[in-house]
């Protein structure tokens, strides 16, 4: 009855696992059955006795102790001990090489990155670098190479979803004129040569255009990452990059659709399908920016109210995939897309919450993104192929850095930012992998031209972080660029107006950005003289509108500094973006006039050595300001007296590292043992023309009576009097002295300015 009930399971659908699905069965079974033929033959179903009748595991177990015959052998029993393991268990063992993959990626990119941070050398170059070495034709040490790249595309949205957080539309309206003209003329000029390449060498016009554009598209997330990491993405030549950038990710739409026109397989009217193509495109990213601009405002806000941290993390990564996706649909880039949406984001109150929790996830797949790349890299093509390599490699760099630099002379920018401009964007593109691709399936180029295009490719992004980081301090580039700024007019400076031609015992502000303008408007009302330089040709339009004196100069020049005659001005103040060309201002300007106070505004305290070997007199950090000025402002919220705020501004700026201990905005004041005296403040009060207290003595003021304040001492005409004369008025500009309870010193202002 046993084997008729086990018989009927095994024949049965039911859902629990048959014996004969273990590995094990058929072989015990056999066993036993030679030790048991009467009961194998007396079976009810038909066909049976030719099959081997699995054993329940106890009878199973038990006929084997009995007998030799049935013991399993140990290559059984370890396939019986395999069996028993959870199929969870196994599912995870299978996972394991992604993690495996992930382990030796993180570990490589760290030892490499380290031993090049030792020689100064950017991490970019390094996670290329590891990828190299870890790729199929390197050491070959990742197993799932595909599966790493699909990570690395979230990388790459990341990383141009996060840069858009940081820009702005208003913004990108600044830099409008760079994507149309800059972009516009780098990428048809870098056609053209390539067309009129082609016709020299004899080959057909379509595979002239062809190179053109694979050519023309440099790599958007390498160049912005560099540019990102130098802090020169406001720089003048960050501004053209940036801006020659999306202009190549709008031309790879029709980019896409001509290369089978070229091939002669397009089916149709090419025409029409390349202005349907772009129509559906630039009517999707429309739809994108209208709907992205109507509802995410609302969308966030109903993500806010919810106070979760996880849901918010999981709306921005839904909002940037999203518009990726959306824009591929229309054919363009997911990095177009993400850049997109982080512009879109820019502009609301969630911009700065948003990067600080994305910046995490964009670092982490970003580096992905930079190790695929690398891992790209053919050696064998190098070995078999290197003259083929090496004329393409002197193509990217040479050649298309040349046409970019022509670009940006051509736009009037002077030498030495045509030269970084030119530089940035001399390497191949992401997208010019998909080109390549698509080009080689329609018999446009051969598989081995592919594969020496591709290996030269890698190669020149490799290059291109070591060639940013070193170009700025190459100066023998923008000086071969000297006559051909001179050609094509771009300028290094304006000739100065004749009402600024004598000027003396002026203010020379370098940079019109919120500080620069801040600046100058102080010192319009306080009636000091000054002059504007900045090297954004629109800034110093809109300047002169509105009457100041700015001018379209290159500070790092020492031309435009004799022309704005820094030899008898009273300061230098350098406000621009770009750390090497404040570096070289610093030093052209002592150069010109040794003993003009140079005063800038730098990010990083770091940067203080180099800038106080070149002769800067003070250096005010963006770093440490801010650190001050929130302890100041967290303090006054705690309602801490004034001169308590003060003097812990002042232990925490001895206290920082940097050279340049900037003296204190406001006084320190003359009390002692301030934790004693911790409820008194000290107040300055200005005695302006208007002021109630102007022209009355303190005898006639009473303000110890009437507020509880002590006027304690005068400064008059720069000079301290502490005996004060109770009967002598006060003057215009006379600085008063309080002290009193924070409640005395507030009534005592408002005795003072409004009277009773």
């Amino acid at each position: 009855m046993r084997r008729d009930r086990s018989t009927r399971r095994r024949s049965s659908g039911s859902g629990r696992r048959s014996w004969r699905s273990r590995p094990w069965a058929g072989r015990t079974a056999t066993s036993t059955r030679s030790t048991c033929t009467g009961s194998t033959a007396s079976s009810s179903s038909p066909g049976l006795e030719s099959r081997p009748r699995p054993m329940p595991r106890r009878e199973t177990s038990r006929r084997s102790r009995r007998s030799p015959a049935g013991r399993r052998p140990h290559a059984e029993a370890r396939a019986f001990r395999a069996s028993r393991v959870p199929r969870r268990r196994r599912r995870t063992m299978e996972q394991i090489p992604i993690l495996r993959d992930l382990a030796i990626i993180s570990i490589v990119g760290v030892v490499v990155v380290l031993l090049l941070g030792r020689v100064r050398l950017p991490a970019v170059a390094g996670l290329l670098l590891a990828g190299a070495f870890l790729g199929p034709t390197g050491f070959g040490l990742l197993s799932d190479a595909h599966r790493i790249q699909s990570l690395a595309e979230i990388g790459v949205v990341l990383l141009l979803f996060g840069i858009g957080l940081e820009f702005s539309l208003e913004r990108l309206r600044q830099i409008a004129k760079t994507v149309t003209i800059g972009g516009s003329l780098q990428v048809g000029l870098t056609i053209l040569a390539a067309v009129l390449c082609a016709r020299v060498a004899g080959e057909p016009f379509s595979r002239g255009v062809l190179f053109g554009f694979l050519f023309a598209l440099s790599s958007t997330a390498l160049v912005l990452r560099t540019l990102a990491e130098r802090g020169e993405v406001d720089a003048p030549h960050g501004r053209f990059i940036v801006g020659a950038l999306i202009f190549q990710d709008l031309c790879v739409v029709p980019m896409v659709l001509v290369i089978p026109i070229l091939a002669g397989r397009s089916g149709g009217d090419p025409t029409r399908d390349l202005a349907l193509a772009l129509g559906k495109a630039a009517l999707l990213v429309l739809v994108t920016v209208v709907v992205a601009r109507s509802l995410v405002p609302r969308f966030f806000a109903m993500v806010d109210r919810a106070r979760s941290r996880e849901l918010f993390l999981m709306a921005v990564l839904g909002i940037c995939l999203a518009t990726a996706f959306l824009t591929s649909l229309a054919g363009l880039s997911l990095a177009l897309g993400a850049f997109l949406a982080g512009i879109l984001l820019a502009g609301s109150e969630y911009a700065h919450r948003a990067i600080g929790d994305v910046l995490p996830l964009r670092h982490a797949f970003t580096s992905l993104f930079f190790v695929s790349l690398g891992m790209l890299l053919d050696v064998h093509v190098l070995v078999e192929e290197p003259i083929s390599v090496g004329l393409y490699l002197a193509a990217f760099v040479l050649g298309k850095g040349f046409i970019a630099t022509l670009s940006a002379l051509s736009m009037r920018f002077p030498a030495r930012v045509a030269w970084l401009a030119g530089v940035g964007l001399a390497q191949f593109g992401e997208f010019g992998f998909v080109l390549a691709t698509l080009a080689e399936r329609n018999g446009l180029i051969t598989p081995a031209e592919d594969r020496a295009l591709l290996a030269a490719g890698v190669l020149s992004m490799i290059i291109t972080p070591l060639a940013m980081h070193l170009a700025p301090r190459v100066r023998a580039g923008e000086k071969i660029l000297k006559p051909l700024e001179r050609l094509l007019g771009a300028r290094g400076i304006d000739e100065p107006m004749p009402e600024h031609s004598a000027l003396s015992e002026h203010v020379i502000i370098v940079g019109y950005g919120v500080a620069g303008r801040m600046l100058a408007r102080a010192l319009a009302e306080t009636h000091v003289p000054y002059l504007v330089l900045e090297l954004n040709a629109e800034t110093v339009r809109a300047a002169r509108e509105a009457g100041e004196p700015a001018y379209y100069a290159d500070v790092t020049s020492p031309e435009a500094l004799a022309n704005a005659r820094v030899e008898h001005a009273a300061a230098l103040v350098l406000l621009i973006n770009d750390p090497e060309a404040t570096r070289r201002a610093v030093a052209a300007a002592k150069r010109s006039a040794p003993e003009i106070p140079v005063l800038v505004r730098a990010h990083y305290i770091a940067a203080d050595r180099a800038l106080a070997d070149l002769g800067a007199d003070e250096v005010v950090f963006e770093e440490l300001e801010a650190g001050l000025e929130m302890i100041a402002r967290v303090l006054r919220r705690r309602a801490v007296p004034r001169n308590v705020i003060i003097e812990r501004v002042n232990v925490a700026r001895r206290d920082s590292k940097g050279l340049f201990v900037r003296k204190p905005t406001l006084q320190r004041p003359t009390l002692a043992e301030l934790h004693e005296l911790g409820e008194l403040k000290v107040e300055t009060f200005l005695v302006r023309s208007g002021s109630f207290a102007c022209g009355k003595s303190p005898l006639d003021l009473d303000l110890r009576r009437k507020t509880g304040a002590s006027l304690v001492a005068i400064r008059r005409g720069g000079s301290l009097c502490e005996d004060v004369t109770p009967s002598a008025p006060l003057r215009e500009d006379d600085v008063l002295y309080l002290v009193g309870k924070l409640v005395s010193i507030e009534g005592a202002v408002r005795l003072l300015d409004e009277g009773d």
